[in-house]
């Protein structure tokens, strides 16, 4: 069930164009429901707000009915009569000298009415046969010359409605025009240009467009309306504002069509002030939106990650009374999500639920990888129990989202619970991605024998492996220090076409940093020489101690730069492994250098006035170690330089969120201990040493007495 949501709502109204909305602490009592509103004019003294009560005992009502006071109170039902709370309260000067602006009908243009007559039937048999014959003008143009006369407005207008492609319609137009037979109507031009907007032809629209107005054939409100759309269809949403701001200008006002269409190219340029200027003159004029406009807005809202804007969307549906159907209920969750508002996302979820509305399989996979992101994981299993009990739609991508849920938080008998019910499943079998996700959860938890069970399962069903599934086997066999396995494996999955990528050589870098000293160390490298044979001569050339630092940092440099992003910091982590394991430690020191140099370590240093912290969070085990020698290093020498120092110096190392996460910080501990350094694990903060500015200085100062003693 949603948790009970607790607001306190503030409104002020400190004159009759603005308003202020406050809205304080949302979903922080539990079981408590607060509203204030408090309303004032610039000519009345405002009243006292009202007690606040409390019933425990109530049902839970709906997030509508929460917000129902406030837009009760603050918005008007009727157009032309509203103050919006998000608004800049823009005024609209009206001119009292000139007529009304027009406003067309929500009714679209209707096709004239056609009465029987001996000529309909010879000239419908003719537009089939005009139908027949080519697009080209040399071939179609002939074919006008057989054309029945004379030709009424009627007739031309059942040819324009009946002509496919849309090269037939534009060609009879521009043949009409030099015929003379008839003066050219906007209706001749809408429907020439609906068809064009059919083969998104844009171009030829706006030439159609520029032509009406030499003429001065008027363009009407479906002109407009077929420009604008056909530009947001070709993706032209520049041109689609230009024509729209020409048509306001010109004294039309848009239809309902129209204002929906410019409002999604509004959010899709992300103009939100625009968005809602444009919204407040739509209402101002008569506009109702529908629910794909609320749709629209809670989508733009959502990719700005803006909560309020959001709530926003809630109270002006709730001021029009539109009942959000499922297409805004997925939208609205989506944007919660973007937003980072798992709690919201569930009360909109079950209040959805309350109000009738079945979740589709959109619904579910934007409400599980919310609470995937958040890590609640109780919640998705919890849904996922509902959805089989109420037999709501699954399909591959919500298995898959499960799936992946659990493995990144550590469930292995929830994911293969999920994973037998996909092959039982009768429309949603397991894919490579499902596999996948299998595959990582094994390999996080070393389970080799699954894991392998589980390859030889995809080899005899037929199902591919992908790379990422590829990699996530490679490092279960390397963890497990199953080299032959591993061999194989990557060698079996080359010869079926897996060409591996940078993130598989990550992890064969890192088998390598796991596989040093032993005999097995040459058949990974074997492998690594397969997949990426510049890795394994630049290993080859930080060996050997007499190639110089320069030469170590323009290969480096070109390693690097030849690879993806996401996989730079875990090369240079694997390389420092590789350095250490062979007693490499000043060549350890030259990369962790080289990593900070070229930004692959941009948190590893924080200072602030009260305190200095080294933060090897995102380090392997090896570039921690480093990371900490080098910083010991480099204090030890700002205290004999007498430097200015904080009063608190801190090592972050963390716990690792996942259930099956290395032990860094117990290595990082050990080599404290070694080190003799005064840092002592921290009581209030778990994964963090902490040491004072005396425990420093004294630690420096007792070690120099120590070294001159013994010199």
């Amino acid at each position: 069930m949603a948790a009970p949501l607790s607001t306190v709502v503030d409104v002020y109204f400190t004159d009759t164009k603005r308003t202020r909305l406050s809205v304080t602490n949302p979903c922080r009592q539990k079981g408590i429901r607060k509203c204030f509103i408090h309303c004032s004019t610039s000519n009345s003294t405002p009243e006292a707000p009202p007690t606040p009560t409390s019933d425990s005992k109530k049902k839970s009502t709906s997030l509508s009915d929460q917000l129902a006071p406030l837009a009760n109170k603050t918005l008007s039902t009727v157009a032309g009569d509203q103050s919006y709370a998000f608004s800049k309260g823009k005024s609209t000067w009206v001119n009292p000298t000139k007529a009304k602006r027009t406003v067309l009908s929500s009714e679209r243009q209707k096709r004239a009415t056609y009465s029987y007559s001996p000529q309909l039937k010879d000239l419908k048999r003719f537009v089939h046969k005009l139908n027949q014959c080519g697009s080209s003008e040399d071939e179609f143009l002939p074919s006008l010359e057989e054309i029945p006369r004379p030709l009424t407005r009627e007739n031309v207008l059942l040819i324009l409605n009946t002509l496919k492609p849309w090269q037939k319609t534009h060609l009879f137009l521009d043949w009409i025009k030099t015929q003379n037979l008839l003066p050219m109507e906007t209706i001749f031009y809408n429907v020439t240009m609906k068809s064009l907007r059919f083969g998104k032809q844009f171009a030829l629209i706006e030439e159609l467009a520029h032509q009406m107005i030499d003429t001065g054939v008027p363009l009407d409100n479906i002109t407009y309306s077929t420009i604008i759309s056909c530009a947001k269809k070709c993706n032209l949403y520049d041109k689609a504002v230009q024509w729209f701001e020409r048509m306001y200008k010109t004294g039309l006002m848009p239809d309902e069509v129209t204002y929906s269409a410019i409002l999604d190219v509004y959010a899709r340029l992300g103009k939100v002030e625009e968005v809602i200027s444009l919204y407040e003159r739509g209402r101002a004029s008569g506009w109702k939106p529908d629910p794909i406009t609320f749709s629209v807005l809670g989508k733009m809202f959502g990719e700005a990650g803006d909560y309020d804007g959001i709530r926003y969307v809630f109270q002006e549906m709730e001021s029009v009374g539109v009942q959000p159907n499922l297409v805004v209920y997925n939208t609205l969750l989506e944007a919660m999500g973007k937003a980072g508002k798992p709690g919201f996302a569930r009360g909109l979820f079950e209040e959805m639920i309350e109000s009738g509305i079945v979740p589709n399989e959109k619904t579910l996979t934007a409400v599980i990888k919310i609470y995937g992101k958040a890590r609640w994981s109780r919640d998705a299993l919890e849904l996922w129990q509902r959805m089989k009990e109420n037999d709501w739609p699954m399909d591959f991508i919500l298995y898959n989202t499960l799936l992946n849920m659990c493995a990144d938080v550590g469930l292995v008998e929830e994911a293969e619970t999920l994973f037998r019910d996909m092959k039982q499943s009768a429309h949603c079998k397991p894919d490579s991605w499902s596999y996948t996700a299998m595959l990582n959860i094994y390999g996080s938890q070393g389970d080799v024998d699954k894991a392998m069970k589980l390859f030889e399962e995809m080899c005899k069903s037929g199902v591919e492996l992908n790379v990422m599934g590829f990699t996530c086997l490679i490092q279960c066999l390397g963890r497990a220090m199953e080299f032959d396995g591993l061999v194989r494996v990557f060698y079996s999955s080359v010869e079926r076409g897996i060409k591996p990528d940078d993130r598989l050589c990550g992890c064969l870098l890192s088998v390598v940093s796991l596989s040093q000293g032993s005999k097995d160390e040459e058949k990974v490298l074997a492998c690594l020489q397969e997949a990426n044979p510049k890795l394994v001569a630049f290993i080859q050339l930080i060996e050997d101690e007499k190639t110089s630092f320069e030469t170590v940092k323009e290969e480096f440099k070109g390693i690097m730069n030849s690879a993806v992003v996401e996989v730079r910091r875990p090369f240079c982590n694997c390389l420092i492994d590789i350095c250490r394991n062979k007693d490499l430690l000043e060549r350890a020191h030259e990369l962790l250098y080289l990593g900070t140099l070229y930004g692959l370590y941009p948190s590893l240093h924080n200072k602030t006035d009260e305190e200095w912290c080294l933060d090897v969070r995102s380090l392997s085990v090896g570039a921690a170690l480093t990371a900490l020698e080098e910083w010991m290093w480099t204090l030890t020498k700002i205290v004999k330089r007498e430097e200015t120092l904080p009063e608190l110096f801190l090592a972050q190392t963390g716990t690792g969120a996942h259930k099956f996460a290395q032990g860094l910080h117990v290595s990082f501990s050990s080599h404290l201990r070694k080190l003799a350094v005064p840092f002592r694990q921290s009581e209030e903060k778990v994964g963090c040493f902490s040491a004072t500015r005396e425990d420093l200085i004294s630690w420096v100062q007792s070690n120099s007495t120590a070294a001159a003693t013994a010199t």
